[in-house]
């Protein structure tokens, strides 16, 4: 084995991860690297578990004589799925055993396939040699579950790995995981203030606007919507069907509000509270109307849905407004929180709880359908209004039904 080569090795892998240097890119330089150096590698596969909501884990396969390298998200009902798999896969035996690496020379006809039924696949791939290894991650550095990488490699040589081959992979493993684990760090983080605080928030969160009390001011259209006869429904359903039903519904309203370049900043019990902004205020109005009706056909397919499965169901209340809000960090010195205040707030609320009295799912405000020249109309005035915490009536507006936007 030669240490040159080992530390050329693992100087580059440290050079790439400072460099950012994504998984797929820090694993395809490393197995091209090891082959050439006379590894006879033919594929390598990893595996790393995550810290997401919908996401159990992270896998990564390169093959040289496919030139790829690819990086596959597993959800985590296709983890569970593939339980009985992973239950008899070499990755699970190192796991419980605690053995830092298990190697089975298939040419020599060491493939327990009876306890391990990948090898009789590799086997019939025509692999030669194999070797999983199980890397840990210190107390120190676990995060959620992520508290290891597990890597297996494969020969198609006819003798197999050479003893020094292994070695080499041993040796210089520790590195790349390392390197692998930084970047699935830096996804972690992105993934939860995202999910968290909000998309543009979490941006902003992890671009450094951290600063307490700095808030920037910007017209930004506003949106608070909540579901029809919530209390009613939690007083009537079993518990359990209650966190479904909102995730249901949270689904077809932010997924509107995504596809239309909103930001969703808040829930609050079963209301959503989220922004518009970015440009002139009659594209934003005319992105927040877009939006209110996709929510509206997503809501409707979903009522078909859970009323076929015989679920409980509803509709939703939404009120829209334009106005000036102070966006950024407000709280304590030791809980901040990343969203926006001002007049148009409260105003967008109280137009939303006029929805009830009024009989109408949508409320627009009048700065709101002043702004929206290019949706006037798509808009149908319902009267004005005293709002209660607003200085002055005002006119209320609602989308036109046989007016739909394109």
């Amino acid at each position: 084995m030669n240490d040159r080569q080992i530390l050329e090795l693992t100087e580059w892998v440290a050079e790439s991860g400072l460099a950012g240097f994504s998984e797929t890119e820090l694993i395809d330089g490393f197995c091209r690297r090891l082959v050439e150096n006379g590894v006879p590698l033919t594929r390598m596969a990893g595996i790393i578990d995550t810290l997401h909501p919908v996401l159990e884990a992270r896998t990564f396969h390169w093959h040289r004589t496919k030139n790829e390298t690819q990086a596959i998200d597993y959800a985590r009902s296709s983890a569970r799925e593939g339980q009985e798999k992973w239950l008899t896969s070499p990755f699970h035996y190192l796991l419980m055993s605690g053995d830092k690496s298990l190697r089975c020379r298939i040419v020599d006809g060491d493939c327990p396939s009876d306890r391990f039924p990948v090898l009789a696949e590799f086997r019939d791939d025509g692999l030669t040699d194999y070797l999983a290894v199980h890397t840990r991650f210190g107390k120190a550095l676990t995060i959620g579950m992520m508290d290891c990488l597990f890597t297996s490699w494969a020969t198609d040589h006819e003798e197999g790995f050479a003893d020094w081959q292994v070695g080499m992979i041993d040796r210089a493993l520790p590195m790349l995981a390392l390197a692998i684990r930084d970047v699935s760090v830096g996804r972690i983080a992105e993934t939860l203030v995202e999910t968290y605080l909000g998309r543009d928030a979490g941006r902003r969160v992890l671009g450094g606007y951290i600063e307490r009390g700095v808030a920037e001011r910007m017209s930004a259209v506003m949106w608070f919507s909540d579901l029809q006869g919530f209390t009613r429904i939690t007083d009537t359903v079993p518990p359990e069907h209650v966190i479904p039903l909102l995730n249901d519904y949270a689904d077809a309203i932010v997924s509107s509000i995504h596809d239309h370049g909103g930001q969703v900043l808040k829930f609050m019990g079963d209301g959503i509270m989220a922004i518009f902004s970015g440009a002139e205020d009659c594209e934003l109005c005319t992105r927040a109307l877009d939006a209110a009706e996709e929510a509206t056909r997503r809501v409707g397919a979903l009522n078909t849905r859970r009323q076929a499965e015989e679920l409980p169901w509803t509709n939703f209340y939404l009120g829209l407004h334009v106005g000036e809000v102070f966006y950024g960090n407000i709280g304590s010195e030791d809980r901040l929180d990343f969203t926006v205040i001002g007049p148009a707030v409260n105003e967008v609320s109280r137009i939303a709880a006029m929805c009830r009295s009024l009989d109408q799912e949508i409320l627009l405000s009048s700065a709101f359908a002043t702004s929206a020249e290019a949706c006037a109309q798509r808009l149908v005035s319902v009267g004005r209004f005293a709002l209660r915490g607003v200085g002055q009536p005002q006119h209320l507006f609602t989308l036109d039904p046989g007016a739909a936007g394109d």
